[in-house]
C-alpha cells in the first residue's frame, strides 16, 4: 500500500492549477496581471489557454513566463479592455487597424466591433485615419483624395501639381526639422600617433514631428519607446532599425532635406593602465530641414 501511494505522488500530473497572479511575455513584454482577468471574457483566445487543464501545453519563455508571440506594445489595450470591457484610447491613436487586427487574433468580437470604422455622420471625423500611418488608408481613399485634389486644382486654376500621394506638392511636402543623433566610442593611442579604432554605431535617434519622421523613415523606424504619439506632436524617442548613418543621409536626401547644421562633443572616458590608450565617447548631431 505504500508503495502505490509513492508511485502516485512520483508520477507527473498535467492537471497543475494556474497561479492567482500570472507573468505574461508578449513579444518580448511582460506584463503581470491576475488570473482571473485573463478568463474574464469566455471564448476569448485567453481564455481558452488559461482554463484548459493541461498547462504544460502552453508556451513559456527562459523564465518561465507564458509567452504570447504578439505584438507586445498593443497587448497594453487588450489587457485594458479583458480587465473592464472598456475601450481607452490615447487622442489621435494612429494604429487602430493593427489593434483590430489584434482583437481578431484574441477572439474578442465586441472590440472588433468597437474598433471597425463608424459609417454615420457623427462618427466620420472621428474615426477618420490618420494621414500619417500609410496602412491606415485604403486604395479607395487615395483614389478619391486624387480625384477632388485634380478637381480643385483644374477648377481654381492654380498652378500646384499633383504628386503621387494624392495631393499638392506644397500637401505631400510638408517643411520641418529633423535632427538625427548617435553616441559612438572610439580609442586614440598614446600621443595619437597610432590610428583611432573606431566602434560601431550603436543606435540612431531621430528627433522632430511624428508625421515628418513616419513620411521620411516608414517601417524603417522604431517607434516602440513612442508609440502613441499623434501625427502633429514633437518626439525625441524614435530609433531607426538600421546602424547606418549613410543611409539615413539618403532616405533624407530622398525626401527632399538638406543638412543645415551639425555638432559634436567628446569626453575622454578612461586610459588604459598599460597601453595609453584614451577611450573617447562622442554624440554627433545633424540637423536636416525641408523648405
Amino acid at each position: 500500500m505504500a508503495l502505490a501511494d509513492n508511485a502516485s505522488c512520483a508520477k507527473p500530473s498535467d492537471d497543475m492549477v494556474f497561479p492567482e497572479i500570472i507573468e505574461l511575455n508578449v513579444g518580448g513584454q511582460v506584463y503581470i496581471t491576475r488570473h482571473n482577468t485573463l478568463i474574464s471574457i469566455p471564448g476569448s483566445l485567453l481564455w481558452e489557454m488559461f482554463t484548459q487543464k493541461n498547462i504544460r501545453s502552453l508556451a513559456r519563455d527562459n523564465k518561465g513566463r507564458f509567452f504570447v508571440d504578439r505584438d507586445g506594445f498593443l497587448f497594453r489595450y487588450i489587457l485594458d479592455y479583458m480587465r473592464d470591457q472598456q475601450l481607452v484610447l490615447p487622442e489621435h491613436f494612429p494604429e487602430r487597424s493593427r489593434l483590430q487586427r489584434e482583437a481578431e487574433y484574441f477572439k474578442l468580437p465586441e472590440l472588433v466591433k468597437t474598433l471597425a470604422p463608424k459609417l454615420s455622420k457623427q462618427n466620420s471625423i472621428g474615426d477618420e485615419p490618420c494621414q500619417s500611418d500609410p496602412e491606415e488608408l485604403s486604395p479607395s481613399m487615395d483614389t478619391a483624395r486624387n480625384l477632388a485634389t485634380a478637381s480643385a486644382i483644374l477648377a481654381g486654376g492654380t498652378g500646384g501639381s499633383v504628386t503621387a500621394g494624392g495631393g499638392t506638392g506644397q500637401d505631400i511636402r510638408r517643411s520641418g526639422f529633423i535632427t538625427i543623433g548617435y553616441r559612438g566610442s572610439y580609442t586614440i593611442g598614446r600621443d595619437s600617433q597610432t590610428d583611432a579604432k573606431f566602434r560601431r554605431v550603436a543606435r540612431i535617434m531621430v528627433c522632430g514631428k511624428t508625421s515628418l519622421a513616419k513620411e521620411v523613415f516608414g517601417e524603417t523606424l522604431n517607434e516602440s519607446r513612442d508609440p502613441d504619439r499623434p501625427p502633429e506632436r514633437y518626439t525625441s524617442r524614435y530609433y531607426l532599425k538600421f546602424t547606418f548613418l549613410e543611409q539615413a543621409f539618403d532616405k533624407l536626401a530622398d525626401s527632399g532635406f538638406h543638412m543645415v547644421a551639425c555638432n559634436s562633443t567628446g569626453t575622454c572616458a578612461f586610459a588604459h593602465e598599460q597601453t595609453d590608450d584614451k577611450i573617447w565617447t562622442s554624440y554627433t548631431e545633424y540637423v536636416f530641414y525641408r523648405e
